[in-house]
């Protein structure tokens, strides 16, 4: 089974051309057959040390966008003003616009260096890795469920999105970042940070159902090396899966040389998160718990033993026939292969729990089983607290599996063997590895964490500066940020991009870094006004003549809306939120559980629960990517279902009316003090004449217009507070204007 459609067409037309392609045997780099094309293409250059063209500017950056646009008789665009630049730069780094009392303490300050300070108090808020880490989680397809038909909830994955978090807020080391994802529980194994860090190769949508398990761990490595490939090779790996790929120096057996460094790989849903005392204290009392309870639940054990083995054995019997007679083997006698299919199975079993084989039970234990529980129950004064765990990857042995080629990735039609090795083109001998000291793990992975962090790679570098470009001016020096290969697009910048590239490595792979060297720049301060002659030259705006405007993802609009109506709630981290569903939406497979507390439901928007099957409704009609694969690059598309959600949905009727409290807690029945502050509070700048004008002419007739309705018994949209004295007409009025404000092209984009 492919998972994608792409996959499929791919191996199609390989078919159709090529007829049955045997893999490829890896041999020296002379023999194979790549072409001069592929050898020379820029991205497996090594990065160069270009030297900055001279410029009459602050930055190297400027000066190699300036050098650029002169070949085609452009200039870079004047600055913007300051209320654009701080919205701009508040919306980049935190997802959310700047208080009232932000912009004026920016405007106040005229000192020279006033943004770059801006942009240093920006970085050392915690609102920061919220607003980045929902990159991140785009290209490691974070979910909390399983997906496929089933989407069963997988607790405890919300720890990688916090660890996410975490490691950027604290500005952890680029390559320290890639080799606790790729090999946490190798390189720091006492490190539970380290461990959840792995849960990006976790986070694979899976058919926990599946009765060919052969097949369903097939599935799971192939989106492992397809993820692992792109996110941090910017190459489209997956194309060789089936077949050497067509465009790519990129061999058929590249691709499983790749996986075979995650062959031996198990879950790991049960990372302790507690510290070597925590732990100590609470086997203690766990002991203690034991000790009291064992006779009870030695008789509990002996009443499910049989219903544990027929759940077991229906199980098992739903299996292939070779699947089966492995289950049956002794344990001893299982190869890994076997293992890790059995512990793959194993997981399936929690759904066969106790409380519901007890359930099952006839009268007579079944009556017993409850006397039984309720005598365990008192006694639960002496059990420890349940045991925060995270989620992530392992593996069960330093022993692998062996790692062939399949033919077209159908696991049971394997090819030659192959052994870990890296990208062929670069390095074409196999990896070198050894077993950690605890035997536990094959210390595969620790070696291509080591390869992909080494500064001779050309690509991890070149790969993350062009992701941080790209997130900060809508499109990449690369336009293709996961695809560096002879499909994707050349870079506008290459001198830049490889000057980007290497500050990167020589400033300690710091992201906050990078962030500081490209917004303090004058490219990024430009203003995004339309520019008639430089767009006749420069159409797409490729070379960067203005700021692209760009219009808000869907999680900084709900959390922009939340933010002026005065109702976000800025908890940091911990388990997910549900905000209640929309009229109508039934509630998805899967469950989601609405609090009653509102300020529960208010969380910012990389806290809600993400269901694979089911994206929230707002954020999935703005463009949610599909987390059943890496995404990066969001697509921006314009429909109705979008203007629907702003103007109709409860939710935003309901900040409409927190946004209209807050105007009238600050200027009370003064309309025109209204009418500024609505502006200041949702555009961070006072009206212009016309503006103001138009908008009081605007709510004097809607005040006529809602006095009629409310005298025909309408009930009427009232702000949060109204002030005493004030009618329910100019009361509602005012929410009808923050509607209005709301729903604006200036709330919605960055410009």
């Amino acid at each position: 089974m492919f998972k994608t459609a792409g996959s499929m067409l791919c191996c199609l037309a390989a078919v159709a051309a090529l007829g049955s392609l045997p893999g490829a045997t890896v041999g020296d780099a002379g023999d194979l057959p790549f072409s001069d094309h592929q050898r020379q293409h820029w991205a497996f250059q090594p990065v160069a040390s270009p030297e900055v063209p001279a410029a009459d500017r602050n930055s190297p950056i400027d000066a190699f966008v300036a050098a650029r646009m002169a070949e085609h008789g452009l200039t870079l665009a004047p600055q913007a003003d300051r209320v654009t630049l701080i919205r701009r730069a508040t919306f980049d780094l935190h997802g959310v616009p700047p208080t009232p009392s932000e912009v004026e303490a920016f405007l106040s300050d005229r000192s020279p260096n006033a943004f770059a300070r801006v942009v240093d108090r920006l970085l050392a808020s915690p609102r920061y890795g919220e607003r980045w880490a929902r990159h991140w989680l785009d290209l490691a397809r974070y979910a909390e469920s399983e997906g496929f038909k089933s989407d069963e909830t997988r607790p405890n994955a919300w720890r990688f999105r916090d660890y996410v978090i975490d490691s950027l807020n604290s500005d952890k080391p680029y390559d320290r970042f890639v080799q606790e994802q790729i090999a946490g529980d190798e390189l720091w194994p006492k490190s539970s940070e380290a461990r959840i860090g792995t849960g990006f190769n976790r986070h694979y949508p899976d058919e926990s159902n599946a009765a060919i398990l052969m097949q369903r761990r097939q599935e799971v490595l192939l989106d492992i090396t397809d993820t692992v490939g792109g996110v941090f090779m910017g190459l489209t790996y997956a194309c060789a899966k089936c077949h050497d790929h067509k465009f790519d120096p990129i061999l058929q057996a590249d691709y499983y040389r790749l996986q075979a460094f995650f062959t031996n790989v198990a879950t790991d849903d049960e990372i302790h998160l507690l510290s070597e005392a925590e732990r100590a204290e609470r086997s203690r009392k766990q002991a203690e718990w034991e000790e009291a309870t064992a006779e009870i639940r030695a008789e509990m054990d002996g009443i499910l033993d049989r219903k544990r083995e027929e759940a077991f054995e229906t199980q098992v019997n739903r299996r292939a026939p070779e699947t089966q007679e492995a289950f049956r083997k002794d344990p001893a006698e299982r190869t890994m292969y076997e293992r890790l299919l059995y512990q793959q199975h194993m997981w399936q079993m929690r759904y066969h729990n106790d409380a519901r084989l007890a359930n099952s039970l006839d009268d007579e234990p079944k009556a017993r089983y409850r006397e039984l529980e309720a005598q365990l129950e008192g006694l639960d004064h002496l059990k420890p607290p349940e045991l925060p765990v995270g989620i992530g990857i392992r593996e069960l042995g330093a022993e692998a599996p062996a790692t062939h080629i399949l033919s077209f990735a159908n696991y049971a039609a394997p090819l030659d063997e192959v052994k870990p090795g890296f990208l062929t083109l670069l390095d074409p001998q196999p990896a070198s590895y050894a077993p950690t000291r605890d035997g536990r793990s094959s210390g595969r992975r620790t070696a291509l964490a080591r390869w992909l962090t080494d500064p001779a790679n050309p690509l991890p570098a070149r790969v993350m500066v062009n992701r941080v470009w790209h997130y900060h001016f809508g499109q990449g020096i690369v336009r293709t940020p996961s695809d560096f290969g002879l499909m994707g697009e050349p870079p506008t910048h290459p001198e830049l991009l490889d000057w980007l590239a290497g500050e990167f490595v020589r400033g300690g792979w710091s992201l906050k870094r990078m962030h500081r060297l490209i917004m303090n720049s004058e490219t990024y301060r430009q203003a995004s006004d339309f520019r008639e002659d430089a767009s006749g030259t420069d159409p797409l705006n490729r070379l960067l003549w203005r700021f692209p405007p760009q219009r808000l993802e869907g999680e900084v609009i709900r959390d922009s809306m939340l933010a002026v109506s005065g109702r976000l709630n800025f908890r940091v981290g911990g388990p997910s939120a549900y905000p209640a569903l929309p009229s109508g939406a039934p509630p998805p497979r899967g469950g989601w559980e609405v609090p009653e507390s509102r300020h529960a439901q208010d969380r910012r928007s990389v806290y809600v629960f993400v269901r694979r099957n089911s994206r929230y409704p707002m954020l999935e009609s703005f463009d949610m990517p599909d987390t059943h694969e890496s995404c990066a690059r969001r697509s921006t598309t314009t429909t109705a279902p979008q203007a629907l959600a702003l103007l109709n949905s409860e939710h935003t009727l309901g900040w409409a009316k927190g946004l209209a409290g807050k105007i009238l807690d600050e200027a009370g029945s003064d309309v025109h003090r209204q009418v500024s502050t609505g502006f200041r509070l949702a555009y961070s700048r006072a009206p212009d004449a016309w503006e103001r004008d138009t908008v009081l002419t605007f709510i004097e007739k809607q005040k006529g217009i809602i006095g009629v309705r409310a005298a025909a018994g309408e009930t009427l949209l009232l702000p949060d507070r109204v002030p005493e004295g004030m009618s329910e007409a100019e009361a509602a009025a005012i929410v009808d204007f923050s509607h209005m404000l709301l729903n604006s092209n200036e709330f919605v984009y960055r410009n």
